[in-house]
Order: C-alpha cells, then structure tokens, then sequence
C-alpha cells in the first residue's frame, strides 16, 4: 500500500548489533518496535548471523527485518528509530560501517523515494546487502523495492554464503 498524508504506510527496518549480547539486542529492539506510537509490528524475521559489511575486521553480526504499519511520517519514524538506538547506548560517532549495539536502518517505505538529508529511501544499496535481503524475503518475498525490484528476485542475485539463520 502506498504512504499517503497520515495513511498507513508498509514498513521495513533492518535491525543489527555485533557488540555486547546481539542476539538479546535485537529482540529487545523488536519489542520496542512493537510498543512504537502510532505503529504496529506486522511481522517479524528470524535471526541471522552475518559477516560484517563494510569494516571487517569486527565481529559477526546479528541481523533481522522487521514490517511495521505506519501512520508515523518516514522523517518520524526514522527519529523513533534513533531514538531506540540510543536507548540501547548506540553513539553515533560518525563511524561508518563499525560494531554498534544496535543498528536500525529504515530500508523502505512503500514505494515511496526520498532523497533528504540523513533520509534516503529505499535505504542505499540495499539491493546489494544479503544481510538485510534473506530476513526481508524470509517475511515480505513478493514486497518489490522502488527502483530496484522484488525482493526474491534480488535475492537471487546475491551471495548468501555468509548469512546463516540462527536457532
């Protein structure tokens, strides 16, 4: 469903953490989503453990997906999302790609396109990014990424080596 003015927009976010205990990080993030105003935690991934992007000399990370429904505007959401980060202890320090408690990146919502400072959606390179593609598939297969397409066809396109789905 499209994001209309107040509507109720479908929503993605990316959750990961590689410091301290991440597989209690991002459960603990998924129940602060499902408590967020004005949206409802539609579905849920599994956990996956993943190599790190980026940075690589850090540790593995736990990654998840996670479909909301919204009426909260994406700049709002987004300052939600930030605002779990830290109450988790993330700092953003300005380092790119690091070990962090807790990462949330809203990836897409509907088909809306921004481009706005500190706001890019759908998320950048996400088509590119299996740590965030197999959990997004696992719950929304058919969901297609503006300007990139549908996410079992993205998938395809990856190396999902080094994306193993926790217990």
């Amino acid at each position: 469903m499209p994001v209309t003015d107040r509507g109720t927009c479908r929503v993605f976010v990316g959750l990961g953490s590689n410091l301290g205990e991440p597989r209690r990080q991002v459960e603990r993030a998924f129940d602060d989503l499902a408590v967020l105003a004005s949206t409802r935690l539609v579905a849920r991934s599994s956990l996956y453990r993943t190599a790190p992007w980026g940075v690589t000399d850090q540790p593995a990370f736990v990654n998840a997906v996670a479909e909301l429904a919204s009426t909260l505007a994406p700049r709002e959401l987004l300052d939600a999302l930030l605002a779990i980060e830290r109450s988790h202890g993330r700092v953003r320090d300005g380092t790119r790609w690091g070990p962090r408690m807790l990462d949330l990146d809203l990836l897409a919502c509907a088909d809306l396109q921004l481009d706005e400072p500190g706001l890019v959606l759908p998320h950048p390179q996400l088509e590119r990014r299996a740590f965030v593609l197999v959990p997004l598939a696992e719950i929304a297969p058919d969901f297609v990424i503006a300007g990139a397409g549908m996410v079992r066809d993205l998938l395809a396109a990856v190396d999902t080596d080094e994306v193993v789905r926790l217990d």
